[in-house]
């Protein structure tokens, strides 16, 4: 058996899973890399210590195979990031059924088809780690617009709260990063913003975050190699902290949630809007 250490990453075609795969290969790292469309992944291809497999984390077949292959290529997975993420904004009223249901499929219920198919795994070597990128928005509110967003994160958050008591016993390890907005992240640009063209209750509001999200200050963004840095220390237990809040932004919002009542927080929260 090959005694590299092995990390499996969802969501590595860009952002923050492409540069934890290459940080973790360039570490020594075995890293089992997936994506949607790995036919088109060019970068990841050169080097010898990465392996890509297709993989959509809402298709249960799709996780099922992709788990199974890096298994038997890589023998052992030591670590998984669940990172596959996505967003949709705008008001719940508008939403489609389609992107209420993906919303959640892909930020709640795929970190949940990843863990359960790799538990037989972790099972059989006597533990193993999950870490799950989730976001400050998991843990608090801050922006309107956003309840599908916050409702999958803070489902994420409870889901991995909750396995640590069944699954502590098996030596499996469970870690939450809360990131907050970072540079190199094409998050903005993809998100899906619920409209319609017959109700406009919600157009003043909509054009107001918009434009917030799109004029923000790149140097007010988080550093990503901040994340992948705790990423690393988290996998190779330099620190066991459960929960990681990263960023300037998400350390205040907390801060200020737990310094007054929640119905102050949200006043003060809405007023900037």
């Amino acid at each position: 058996m090959n005694e590299q250490k092995t990390i499996f990453i969802t969501g590595t075609s860009s952002g923050l899973g492409k540069l934890t795969a290459k940080y973790f290969a360039e570490n020594g790292w075995n890293v089992a890399a997936t994506m949607r469309t790995p036919e088109k992944e060019t970068e990841l291809t050169a080097y010898d210590n990465i392996r890509i497999f297709k993989l959509d984390v809402t298709n249960t077949e799709q996780v099922r195979t992709a788990v199974e292959q890096a298994i038997d290529i890589f023998g052992k997975i030591d670590v998984v990031v669940n990172n596959a993420g996505m967003g949709t904004y705008g008001a719940l009223e508008l939403a489609k059924e389609e992107d209420i249901d993906w919303q959640f499929a892909v930020n709640a219920r795929g970190p949940i088809n990843v863990i359960r198919a790799f538990l037989p795994h972790f099972r059989e070597y006597g533990g193993g780690m999950f870490i799950n990128i989730s976001s400050f928005m998991g843990i608090t509110t801050a922006v309107p617009l956003g309840s599908l967003y916050n409702m999958s994160k803070f489902a994420l958050e409870g889901l991995i709260e909750g396995l640590y008591y069944e699954l502590k016993p098996l030596n499996i390890e469970l870690r939450l990063i809360e990131q907050g907005g970072s540079k190199g992240n094409s998050f903005r640009e993809s998100i899906v913003w619920n409209t319609h063209p017959e109700i406009t209750a919600y157009d003043e509001l909509t054009s107001k975050l918009r434009a917030i999200m799109a004029n923000a200050d790149e140097s007010q963004l988080d550093d990503p190699m901040e994340i992948v840095n705790v990423i690393h220390s988290l996998a190779t237990r330099e620190t066991n902290q459960f929960r990681n809040v990263i960023g300037a932004t998400g350390n205040q919002l907390m801060q200020m949630r737990h310094s007054m009542p929640i119905e102050e927080y949200m006043e003060a929260m809405r007023s900037y809007f």
